[in-house]
Parts: structure tokens; C-alpha cells; sequence
């Protein structure tokens, strides 16, 4: 299928994929379900950004907080990431995507981390598009995480408290060599960022669609990336494009 290309397009599109429980809701399903069209939605996700020549694709998988949900509910997401990872990995790799997970390791359950570092073993060497999978993960535990770790070269002298740059942040932070996002789009209307890359969206483009996540197709990110691909980002500078009379 020939893929519409556009004047700009971003090379790192963040997504946070939300809805999957209020679409099952409204079709009087149990919420599972939702989970699982959900994964469908990735796989077509993956695919249209890797056509759309998207280099980096983050999707807010599992939050640090999501471990607040009802136990079986939790033990059915586990399951379907086992499931995604067994059964799209040679996939992924076959068609040249590289698996990067982001989050805290620390602790997780010992049927799961195996999993993920054979994921990022596996597919080291690929070049297509890198697929950023934020697991367990945390903005703001990310960053203290960063920061114990600064903190821990200060105190040691390894490191002087003038030399403590943005540079350097970034690069203690889980997606260290990953290109800030320059999208985050946000699904089922909600509009706020719920703890999703707060230092690495500075100078995002931030787009909420109403869509639930499984209704997520092929169409509706491209016409995100069009949408993206008409906005003028000036990383607070002035434009450059003449102002419309009355503006």
C-alpha cells in the first residue's frame, strides 16, 4: 500500500494509549477485551509508523501507578505482554524494529523482565524504527531516579554541583540517545499528560484525540501526521511566517 508522505514528518512520536477500558464499557464487554483489541492497535501503530518514516515510536504501555488496578486486571495485562512479546517479536525483527523498554526494572516480576531484555537483546542491531516501550514507568520517578544518581557522583566528587546541565539530565534518564518526542498524542479525549515523559515533552507538540485507543487505525495517525506536519514549532523563537492582517 503506497504511503502519503508529508513536508515534515517527526521522528519520535509519543503515544498514551488510553480507552481501552471505556471502549469495552460501551459495548457492554468486560475490560479485558479492551486490552486485548488494544494490542491490536499497537501492531497497526507500529506498522504505519515505520511506513510513515517515524525513527522512534514510545507507547505508555504500563504505568508505575497502574499497579493500583484490581489484581486480575493487572494479572490479565502481564499476560498480554507476555503474549505481544512471544508472539510479535520475530516479527518485530524480521521487519528491522528495535525494542527499547524504558521504566523501572527494579523488582519486576521475574516472568516478565526476562522477557523484555531478551525483547531489547534480540532486536539490538535493527535500524528501521526503534519501538520505545514505557513499562512501569514514571516521569517523576524517572527523574529522582536521575537525580539519586547526579546526587551520587556529586557526593563522591566525581562530579561538581556547577556542572549540572539539562545535557546531563537527559542523558541519566531512561530514554538517554533518544530524541525527544517532538509529537505526544494522547487518545480518548482526555487531555493531560499523567506522568508521560514530563522532561523529555519541553517542546512537544501535544495533539488529544477523542478516539479510544482500539479505535486507533491506520487513518487516524495519519492524519495525525498531517496535522503535525502543518504546525510551525518555534522552540520559543519568533516565526517566521508573516502574521495575518488582525493578528
Amino acid at each position: 500500500m503506497s504511503q502519503p508522505r508529508y513536508s515534515t514528518v517527526p521522528a519520535h512520536v509519543a503515544i498514551i494509549m488510553d480507552g481501552n477500558g471505556r471502549w469495552a464499557n460501551g459495548r457492554g464487554l468486560p475490560r479485558t477485551m479492551g486490552h486485548r483489541k488494544g494490542v491490536e492497535a499497537v501492531r497497526e501503530a507500529v506498522r504505519t509508523a515505520g511506513e510513515s518514516g517515524v525513527k522512534y515510536l514510545t507507547l505508555f504501555a504500563f504505568s508505575s501507578e497502574n499497579w493500583r488496578r484490581p489484581e486480575s486486571e493487572v494479572s490479565d495485562l502481564m499476560g498480554l505482554l507476555k503474549s505481544f512479546v512471544r508472539r510479535d517479536l520475530e516479527t518485530l525483527h524480521r521487519e528491522n524494529v528495535r525494542v527499547k523498554v524504558i521504566g523501572d526494572r527494579a523488582n519486576l516480576r521475574s516472568d516478565v523482565l526476562p522477557l523484555l531484555l531478551e525483547a531489547e537483546e534480540r532486536t539490538r542491531a535493527n535500524t528501521a524504527i526503534t519501538l520505545v516501550i514505557a513499562f512501569n514507568y514514571g516521569a517523576r520517578d524517572e527523574i529522582a531516579r536521575a537525580m539519586r544518581s547526579i546526587a551520587g557522583d556529586v557526593a563522591a566528587g566525581v562530579l561538581h554541583p556547577a556542572d549540572i546541565t539539562p545535557e546531563r539530565i537527559s542523558a541519566r534518564l531512561d530514554t538517554a540517545g533518544i530524541p525527544d518526542p517532538d509529537l505526544i498524542i494522547r487518545t480518548s479525549g482526555e487531555e493531560r499528560l499523567s506522568n508521560f515523559l514530563l522532561w523529555q515533552a519541553a517542546y512537544a507538540e501535544l495533539m488529544f484525540i477523542p478516539d479510544f485507543w482500539p479505535d486507533f487505525s491506520r487513518q487516524t495517525f495519519l492524519a495525525a501526521l498531517e496535522n503535525y506536519a502543518s504546525r510551525e514549532r518555534r522552540f520559543g523563537g519568533l516565526s517566521e511566517r508573516p502574521l495575518a492582517v488582525g493578528s
